[in-house]
């Protein structure tokens, strides 16, 4: 008996079970609504200023509690600085599609004045596909270029902050008036497919910058420019750079850091896969000569190439721009850094420099199967230390007089 009604008392459960299955299986998706500019006034011919018109459809979006596609369509959109507000949004998907162009205004005061042009401020949850974003800088490093003293800075081209959940696929930033794209106070982002390019002549172009942000990925890129072709502010904590072609530019630095005293450091920072094409510099680390409490710590520099460039590997803690210079000593403490099967040319003598602090020495800089020799220049690449310690292993050449052989390995 007992069986049995065990048995009974199983059969309505199996069929709620079933039931809830079944009911589960018919349950449509959520709607995704779609939303085209064009819509809401925006023009495809260059002229007209769709500025109003974006807005308006990230209103819309932004007030939606189901995800959202807004479509930027073929053609050319001018617009003057945007700004989208996350605060009030319901943090619902949002995905910009975007076919064509957007552009800046030829007069570039215009964007200049609000130092970004079009920037995500507090937003979740938010993806940008495709597209072309064209800021229209070269005017204004024409003007910086001459020496013009009434020259304004410029605009960032596009800048999340306070944001999470990002995605960045396949944009193409070109001419932008500052840096291009800046990942500010933010978590959770990834940049794959971008393409950025400006002069190599183009002032403070950097392709992207990262500052004060975790966990950001950028893989799969391309980018030249005038400055460094990405660069790593204060606060900025595990970040993995892979799959990217740099140059022109000033390479991939870490820095600078330290300008003042309380500024947060960087840490867990993995730089993959890259290839450097006449670049200023490589993979860079650079503090300013002052007092600080910051620290660069836990770097991967690996599997990359270099030619032709004129600094490949470098730490620099004697960064300074103020006239006069203080001429102290970067109290930055840089440790654990590793620089592993890195290979290629040098355009100058001094293929590795390593010019540390005194007041704090570098600490466990390690070298391992690192390759550099002069290009087309008869005699031997040469490297350069100071006030810093580590291991060298493997074939490291030229050799760091300062790292010590790794006598286990031998």
């Amino acid at each position: 008996m007992i069986h049995k009604t065990s048995g009974l008392l199983l059969l309505p459960l199996t069929l709620i079970f079933l039931d809830f299955i079944l009911i589960s299986s018919l349950a449509k998706p959520t709607p995704i609504t779609s939303l085209s500019v064009l819509t809401y006034g925006a023009k495809p011919d260059g002229s007209k200023d769709s500025t109003k018109a974006f807005l308006a459809a990230w209103q819309v979006a932004c007030a939606s509690p189901n995800p959202t596609t807004i479509i930027v369509p073929k053609g050319r959109f001018l617009v003057g600085n945007l700004v989208f507000q996350g605060t009030k949004c319901t943090n619902a998907p949002i995905s910009f599609r975007i076919a064509g162009s957007i552009i800046a205004p030829e007069d570039y005061k215009i964007i200049a004045s609000s130092l970004q042009w079009i920037m995500f401020d507090g937003v979740t949850n938010v993806s940008i596909y495709g597209g072309v974003l064209d800021a229209q800088g070269s005017s204004l490093w024409k003007c910086k270029n001459s020496g013009g003293k009434k020259c304004p800075t410029g605009a960032k081209t596009l800048l999340f902050t306070d944001s999470n959940n990002i995605s960045i696929y396949g944009l193409t930033s070109i001419n932008s008036q500052k840096f291009h794209i800046v990942i500010d106070q933010s978590n959770n982002v990834k940049i794959d497919g971008v393409n950025v390019f400006a002069d190599g002549d183009s002032p403070n172009t950097d392709g992207i910058h990262i500052e004060n942000s975790h966990s950001v990925n950028i893989t799969n890129s391309r980018i030249g420019t005038g400055d460094d072709c990405i660069s790593i502010g204060p606060g900025s904590t595990y970040v993995s750079i892979q799959g990217i072609q740099c140059g022109p530019g000033h390479g991939i630095s870490i820095g600078s850091l330290g300008r003042s005293e309380d500024e947060q450091g960087v840490e867990n920072v993995i730089v993959s896969n890259v290839d450097f094409m006449s670049t200023d510099n490589g993979v860079r680390i650079k503090t300013w000569g002052k007092d600080s409490k910051s620290f660069v710590r836990n770097i991967v520099f690996q599997h990359i190439k270099m030619k032709m460039v004129k600094n490949p590997i470098i730490i620099n803690q004697h960064y300074c721009l103020d006239k006069p210079c203080p001429k102290k000593e970067s109290g930055v403490e840089i440790s654990n850094v590793r620089y592993e099967d890195i290979q290629g040319t040098s355009k100058t003598e001094v293929a590795v420099m390593l010019d540390c602090s005194k007041e704090k020495p570098c600490t466990d800089i390690v070298m391992r199967n690192v390759n550099l020799v002069l290009q087309m220049v008869k005699g031997s690449a040469q490297a350069s230390c100071n006030n810093a310690n580590g291991l060298a292993n493997d074939i490291v050449v030229p050799f760091t007089p300062c790292l010590k052989r790794d006598m286990l390995l031998i």
